[in-house]
């Protein structure tokens, strides 16, 4: 062996020696006095905890009594919420309902013991829209007026369907069997009226008037006029005209009277017509078609330059 080898043995035992002395003086028991640290919070930083601890319970607990004191207020359940209640065939409320905002639904129903009732300080309006979201039809009931806006407006019997009124731009229809008016004023028409029947209730009188300008009743094949069980009567101011353009005008009674005819006179050269009572008139005709009576004689009396004739 050379001497480089030797001096690496050398070495290692040096370094050998070294560790184990360094060993043994780690293991041996300190004689100085070591400082020692306090670990943990102390002082106000600890009371400060406590007390954000404590009012982070309080807090909980008054959050979850309150939490419990809505729910049993609002009255909440696995249904729905204190009157609205969640069902398989839509919801349900029950009681009165207030909306402050438009409502969207497909069909509004009340129970079948109660009726519906929409109430509105102001107005209820209902609006039918299309799938552009045109106005398509419109019904508002105000304190004044109800007024509806559409094409056409109907209203239906509930038994059968059949329309009683109905109106749209071009006319009116009333579908009843009676038309009722009990005004005191009766009925007034602005225009024309065509019906096929004109009747008056039980016991009470029909009246057909026009109090400033003329009435006129006109068919195609014919007007009759009938009272089975009263008179019939027809008075005007003026004049009173029964034409028939191409057939006759038949009166047919027991007793056809006509009043207030003026009496034209009859000079007689017999004594005894003018002393004996005059009991039997003549019914004249003047040109002008105006009637006269003249006392009957044996022949004719009427005159044709009689005085009534001539201021006729």
């Amino acid at each position: 062996m050379d001497r480089s080898t030797n001096l690496d043995i050398e070495e290692l035992k040096m370094t050998r020696e070294q560790y184990i002395l360094a060993t043994q003086q780690n293991n041996l028991p300190r004689t100085e006095n070591a400082q020692l640290y306090p670990v943990g919070i102390y002082g106000w930083r600890k009371r400060c905890l406590y007390f954000f601890v404590l009012l982070l319970l309080v807090t909980m607990i008054v959050n979850l009594a309150m939490t419990i004191w809505i729910l049993k207020v609002m009255n909440f359940t696995v249904d729905g919420m204190g009157n609205l209640r969640v069902t398989k065939k839509g919801i349900r409320l029950e009681g009165i309902s207030e909306f402050l905002l438009p409502l969207y639904v497909k069909e509004i129903h009340s129970r079948k013991d109660s009726p519906l009732v929409l109430q509105s300080d102001r107005n209820v309006t209902v609006n039918a829209r299309n799938h552009m979201g045109q106005l398509t039809g419109q019904l508002t009931i105000g304190a004044d007026a109800v007024e509806a806006q559409c094409k056409r407006f109907e209203v239906r019997a509930s038994e059968d369907g059949r329309v009683l009124f109905s109106a749209d731009e071009d006319e009116i229809t009333i579908g009843a069997e009676k038309l009722k008016v009990t005004g005191t004023e009766g009925a007034v028409f602005g225009h024309s009226v065509e019906t096929p029947h004109i009747r008056a209730e039980p016991s009470q009188d029909l009246r057909l008037e026009s109090p400033t300008r003329s009435l006129i009743m006109e068919a195609p094949r014919g007007v009759q006029v009938s009272a089975a069980a009263g008179d019939f009567k027809a008075t005007c101011r003026k004049e009173l005209h029964l034409q028939s353009t191409e057939g006759e005008i038949f009166l047919n009674a027991e007793t056809i009277r006509l009043g207030n005819l003026p009496t034209g006179s009859f000079s007689s050269s017999s004594p005894s017509s003018s002393s004996s009572r005059q009991t039997v008139y003549e019914l004249c005709v003047c040109p002008s078609g105006k009637l006269y009576l003249s006392p009957a004689g044996v022949g004719s009396t009427c005159q044709s330059s009689s005085n009534i004739c001539l201021w006729s």
